[in-house]
């Protein structure tokens, strides 16, 4: 039978629907065809039957060029149709050079010329140092052996820290994330750790384990620019120190340090109350006496002043008139003496024993003295 006459390999079917239908009805029929060749024998024509002549040997050869043409016809047809889903985004390269970025939906791409690459930009993506989540959920589970290697950290002080910390980050470049570091979680975790070390190394214990927010904040601007300098194609989200204690073979020498360092704080709090009360009110009680000797040298000086300024007065007067001040200054005298007088004694120089003269008092009089012979 001629090869004109003979009906197409695929029959009288119906046309399939979608391209995975078509690839395999096609792989289908190449199976029969090659087991119908195989199946004619290398034998020669049996008896009876009309020896034909040798068909064309490159027959079968075109046959399997086309099919694979329209197989790779099919490919490049249903591969050039891609979609992105949401919180995705698409990179294409063509013949492996960056050619274009695409964002969520359905696009077309040149086929067997283009390359596309997926990235989720959207995922928050989680590094932990020194433990391991191994349960997560409201109650998670934690696993800490075995991780000493990437949480025990020296300070500057010299002393040995337990540090356990988390990275959070997200795809901020999904071309430089995909082309220009081979393995950016490597990348992330070995930059977090050397960062991580390097400010805890440059802090004192103390320091460390009551500032952690502050040191969570140094790590994250340190990281993000070391990444930014990788090309990472990274973007920190947070930067969170879970767990900040000393080594399990040194707490309870820490303890004790501590208990002392409470101790010596409750005593200087307790001198420094000490001394807020006493100090304040011995230096108020030397303020007042201060102020109390500095007035009491005003009113003596002004006293001073005062009398010396009368003396002189009363001076250039008696200078003047002697008798009249003379006189005035007696006067003046017994005017400020007679009214606290309260009796008055007349002595005569033949009288052994004073005789009061006037009871100014109006208290019974002083008996008489015995006489003496």
């Amino acid at each position: 039978m001629a090869m004109n006459d003979q009906q197409p390999p695929w029959g009288k079917r119906n046309k399939p629907q979608t391209p995975e239908e078509m690839v395999a009805q096609i792989i289908k029929k190449l199976q029969d065809f090659f087991s119908e060749d195989k199946s004619k024998g290398p034998s020669g024509p049996s008896e009876g039957q009309p020896v034909q002549k040798p068909g064309n040997p490159f027959a079968g050869l075109t046959k399997i060029l086309v099919l694979a043409g329209i197989v790779l016809l099919l490919q490049g047809v249903y591969s050039s149709v891609f979609k992105i889903a949401p919180g995705e985004v698409g990179v294409i390269l063509r013949l492996g050079k960056f050619a274009k970025t695409t964002q969520s939906g359905l696009h077309f791409k040149i086929p067997y010329i283009d390359t596309l690459y997926k990235v989720d930009v959207e995922q928050v993506r989680k590094q932990e140092f020194g433990f391991r989540t191994r349960f997560p959920g409201q109650q998670s589970s934690f696993d800490r052996s075995n991780y000493d290697m990437e949480s025990l950290m020296l300070t500057a002080d010299k002393n040995v820290i337990n540090v356990a910390w988390i990275v959070q980050y997200k795809v901020s470049d999904p071309y430089l994330f995909l082309f220009k570091i081979k393995d950016v979680e490597q990348a992330v975790h070995d930059a977090s750790e050397s960062v991580t070390r390097r400010i805890v190394g440059n802090m004192d214990f103390d320091y460390v384990l009551s500032n952690r927010d502050l040191l969570a904040a140094s790590v994250k601007k340190e990281l993000q620019s070391e990444l930014d300098n990788l090309e990472a194609g990274v973007s920190l989200i947070t930067v969170q120190f879970q767990d900040i204690n000393p080594p399990d073979m040194v707490k309870p020498a820490f303890n004790e340090v501590n208990e002392a360092d409470q101790d010596m704080k409750r005593l200087v709090n307790e001198a420094q109350e000490t001394y807020n009360r006493v100090i304040p009110k011995a230096r108020g009680s030397a303020k007042q006496i201060i102020e109390e000797a500095k007035g009491y040298a005003s009113e003596r000086i002004n006293d001073a002043k005062g009398q010396s300024g009368r003396f002189l007065d009363i001076l250039k007067e008696y200078k003047s008139a002697p008798d009249v001040t003379r006189k005035r200054m007696y006067l003046e005298t017994m005017q400020n003496i007679l009214p606290n007088v309260q009796m008055v004694y007349v002595i005569d120089k033949d009288q052994q024993s004073p005789i009061p003269l006037l009871n100014l008092s109006g208290a019974q009089s002083l008996p008489a003295a015995p006489q003496t012979k």
